[in-house]
Parts: structure tokens; sequence; C-alpha cells
């Protein structure tokens, strides 16, 4: 008898669907800046003076785009492959609820606000009438660690969880974890901007706690932006994603509007992304895939699910078991259809639409804290009472639902 065929993806199959699983937006930063890195290796321009963040002559000469283009030089192989490993899991997760046109516009406002905040402290320390200590008006920053550090304080403010992993090695609180963070690459490595670093995760904070809002359009703006004929070859790309029905408040929920457990959507390990397009055996059935996420990306959990979901998780048969128990008359089979229908590949849009059923009575309507809590992370609010319904109003559950049904 012939055994079993397992298949063994290469190397090459896993790094082209861990690629494909990539956004617009963050895939174009990762290109960008390898392309500027390999051209300034190939032509031997390793001072970045006149291109990094430099107090100094932006003071003296308001030379004011080193604001953006110390943002997007690295000044060796390691930083830039260490710097975009770190953004990929956390830019894709992002981009995916806010948007490919809202994200741009979001890391220009970080540069922005990180570059500012730099330029005051280190002209507070250089030019104060105590004690004058100028090496901060002299320091030579490059790199995109910065964005990084407001990226990491705004997805954990935006997962909810209350404890986060340190390289995998131990747990501390998440409000902990950026500031750990910062301890630890100034311990650990040379040459690393200390002020850099702190401005990224004061303007994270400032972001999530909602002090920007008066500098973020509206969703109207965004839209605007990608209808116009300018964006067309952008939008067409299989990975751009749509801002429309995305967060209609134009900014992500900040700590007054989060609960201190752990949501279906949080971001795994720099490793786990790693490991996700090493060489794996997998077998030849595919019932297992996970489509929560666009494209075949990793799953929320960044491990295999056991076949046999526990309690609280989401299975497969969740939403046939929210048709058959919404109403004693069963739905036709094209509302079924419509709800469970994947959509194209071509055009991904963080939010799907989904037929509204009628809850059962005697069920107990959502919280209308809940409803806020989904509808501020830029679900619609009729998705959010159908799948908090089907989930029997656990927060967890719903948000899984509801990612599912962008795949």
């Amino acid at each position: 008898m012939r055994p079993n065929i397992v298949t063994e993806a290469g190397v090459q199959t896993r790094v082209s669907q861990w690629w494909n699983a990539i956004p617009f937006l963050t895939s174009s930063v990762v290109v960008v800046c390898g392309i500027i890195y390999l051209i300034s290796l190939l032509t031997g321009y390793d001072t970045f003076y006149e291109v990094c963040f430099l107090p100094s002559a932006i003071l003296s000469h308001f030379q004011v785009y080193r604001f953006y283009t110390a943002v997007i030089f690295h000044g060796s192989m390691l930083h830039v492959m260490f710097n975009m490993m770190a953004l990929v899991p956390m830019g894709s997760e992002l981009e995916r609820i806010m948007g490919s046109v809202r994200l741009f516009y979001l890391t220009i406002l970080l540069a922005t606000t990180n570059a500012v905040l730099h330029l005051l402290i280190a002209s507070l320390a250089g030019y104060n009438p105590f004690y004058q200590y100028d090496h901060l008006l002299n320091e030579c920053a490059i790199g995109f660690s910065g964005i990084l550090f407001s990226m990491i304080v705004i997805e954990t403010s935006l997962s909810g969880v209350t404890s986060r992993s340190v390289f995998g090695l131990f747990n501390v609180p998440a409000k902990l974890y950026p500031w750990l963070l910062l301890i630890a690459f100034q311990l650990l490595m040379t040459n690393v901007s200390l002020l850099g670093h702190l401005c990224g995760i004061l303007s994270g904070f400032a972001y999530s706690y909602g002090l920007f809002n008066f500098l973020m359009p509206g969703s109207s703006f965004f839209s605007t932006i990608e209808s116009a004929s300018w964006m067309a070859s952008c939008v067409r790309r299989p990975k751009f994603i749509m801002c429309t029905g995305g967060n209609p408040s134009s900014y992500m929920p900040t700590y007054s509007v989060q609960n201190t457990t752990s949501s279906g959507f949080s971001t795994g390990n720099a490793w786990r992304s790693l490991s996700s397009w090493l060489p794996q055996r997998e077998a030849s059935n595919q019932s297992s895939e996970d489509s929560r996420f666009p494209g075949r990306g990793r799953t929320l959990s960044g491990t295999a699910r056991d076949p046999t979901p526990p309690a609280g998780e989401a299975n497969p048969n969740l939403h046939a078991r929210l048709l058959e128990d919404s109403t004693p008359d069963r739905l036709s089979d094209a509302a079924v259809t419509g709800m469970t229908e994947p959509i194209p590949a071509a055009r991904q849009v963080p939010i799907a639409n989904a037929a509204v059923l009628p809850q059962s009575q005697g069920r107990v309507a959502a919280s209308e804290e809940q409803i806020q809590k989904l509808v501020a992370m830029g679900f619609e609010r009729t998705q959010v009472e159908v799948a908090l319904a089907a989930a029997d109003d656990d927060l967890n559950v719903a948000v899984e639902i509801l990612m599912s049904q962008q795949g």
C-alpha cells in the first residue's frame, strides 16, 4: 500500500507565502529601506552626516528634511534587518485595522512628532541656563526604530493585553513593556540613540491617549485620496488595504476604552514571525488553514490549533450555529452563502459586509460598552452586534469572528 503523502514546503515557498501576506504599505517600507541601504553600501556612503537627524544642523540651517531622511537610512545590515523584521508583524496588523493610506499618514505624523520632541529635549539640554549638555545637539541619529517604538506602544494599547513577553524569556506588565525594551536595547547594543527611542515611546503614548486626535483627518479625507486617479496603480495592488469601513473616528482606541482582558487581536513576537516561513512538514489536508487574516499569513496565536477548540474559542461551525439558532425559520441558502463567501483577494478591505441576522428570543443583547469597544476597533456596528450574538457576548470570540470575515 502506498504510504500517506506528506509534502515539505521549501524555504522559497515559505518566504513567498510570508511576503505575500504582508500588506502594501508595510512591504513598501521594507523595500524602500532595503534598497536605500544597498545603494549606500554599494556607493560607499557610510557617514550619513547629510541625512541623519542632527539637532544642531536643524536649528542653525533649518534642515527640516532631516525629520524624514533619518527614518529611512540605516547604519548597518544588522540595523536594517532588525528594524524591518520588527516592523513586519506590527505594521501588518496595524495596516489591516487602519488601512494603507491611514497608516501612511500615521507614520508621517509619528516621524514628525518624534523629531519635534527630539529637537525640543536636545535644545533644553543644550541651552538651559543651569547646566548645558550639548552632546544631544550634536548626536547624529538614523533608523526606523523611533517609529517602531511608537508602534509598540500603540499596538500594546490596542491589543488590551495585561502582559507582554520580552524576547520570549519572561513576561512583564504591558505598560512597562516599551520601557523595558528601551533599557534592554540601551544596555545590550552600542551606538543606540536613547533620546530617539524615548521620543518614539512618548509619541506613542500621546497618540494612544488621544492627544493627536485633532491632527487625524476624517475617513472622507482618506477615501478621497484612495479614489484619486494618481492612486489608482497603488489601489489596484492585491495587498493594498482600503480605509473604507475602517475606524470612523479616525484614530485607534485609547486606554479610556480598553478593558484589562486580552482580546483576540494580539501580536506574536519576531521569532514566531521568522519561524512562520522556515521549512515545515505539512499534510495534504488543507482544512486547518486559518483565514482570519487576508492572504496566507500567520494565525493570531502563532501556533497550530487543536482540532477540538477549547471553551471560549471560535470554531468553524460557529456561523452555521448562528444561522440555525437565530430564528425558527431557516434562512435561505443564498443568505448563508452571502454570510460565508470570502472576499476576492484582488481587494483586501478591512471590514467585509455581512448579512444582519435577528437575535433569538431570550438572548440578552450585548451591552453598549462592548459594542462601542469593537466599533472603536474599526468594525461596523451591525457586524459587531451579529458577532456578539454568535459569541454569547464573549469579546475575544467576537473579534475572531469579525477578523475571519476579512479572509
